[in-house]
């Protein structure tokens, strides 16, 4: 018997609509969804955004729910890590693929990546769909161009020390999860005296989406700013 196969599809940032048919396809035919969460009482966000595709199926399916927690502590994470590689290989032991749904794209800051190595380590055979990212689709939802010409972009996952020291560097930044950092985010940016201009989208797609002029001043999760830098 021949053995299943880890599918990494990459769901977009929030609106079923931006599923791209290669995914939709996908998503209609395995015979295992695996969603993660990022605690117990949590649900999963890219299952959400994919339940109306799943819901146009007979109960054909099996969905499992691993827990992905983020949290600082190393081995902790590796246990939760482990504990998901082995839900999936039990299934793709016995020949059936498994899609693991993940926000945006599974090459950009995902949490597959961390069960695509365990899998391959275990022997099997690992296949990535993309996404469209959310800052694409915060692109999109603010109406501007990310870059242009020879300009350069820069993913920003995490605001400290390194980012004031490639600011010189780039013309648009994209920070991710701005809520975590909006102090020492506002202060590094406001040292640039380039003219700029800064957008921050939440939920990006979403229904409950919202665009600011400028940063953002709550802790919510799903928070991107962008910030496009000139010379003029």
């Amino acid at each position: 018997m021949s053995k299943g196969k880890l599918i990494g599809v990459g769901v977009g940032p929030g609106d079923p609509e931006l599923l791209t048919m290669k995914a939709g396809r996908i998503l209609s035919e395995v015979p295992v969804i695996c969603a993660p969460r990022s605690a117990p009482e949590k649900p999963s966000i890219a299952l959400a955004i994919v339940q109306s595709t799943l819901d146009n199926r007979k109960d054909d399916y099996e969905t499992m729910e691993p827990v992905f927690p983020m949290i600082e502590d190393k081995k902790s994470l590796e246990d939760h890590w482990d504990q998901a590689a082995d839900m999936v290989a039990h299934h793709l032991e016995k020949g059936l693929d498994v899609a693991f749904v993940t926000l945006g794209d599974p090459s950009i800051f995902s949490t597959f990546s961390y069960l695509q190595k365990r899998i391959l380590d275990k022997g099997y055979e690992v296949e990535m769909v993309p996404g469209i990212t959310s800052f694409t689709g915060c692109a999109s939802t603010a109406g501007i161009h990310l870059v242009e010409k020879d300009e350069i972009l820069v993913i920003v996952p995490k605001v400290d020390h390194r980012l004031e020291s490639i600011l010189d560097d780039g013309d648009t930044f994209v920070i991710m999860k701005t809520s975590r950092h909006g102090d020492l985010l506002e202060k590094t940016i406001a040292a640039d005296k380039r003219n700029k201009e800064i957008i921050s989208v939440q939920n990006c797609t979403m229904e409950n989406e919202e665009v600011v002029q400028g940063f953002v001043k709550n802790n919510k999760y799903l928070s991107t700013t962008l910030v496009k830098f000139s010379q003029d």
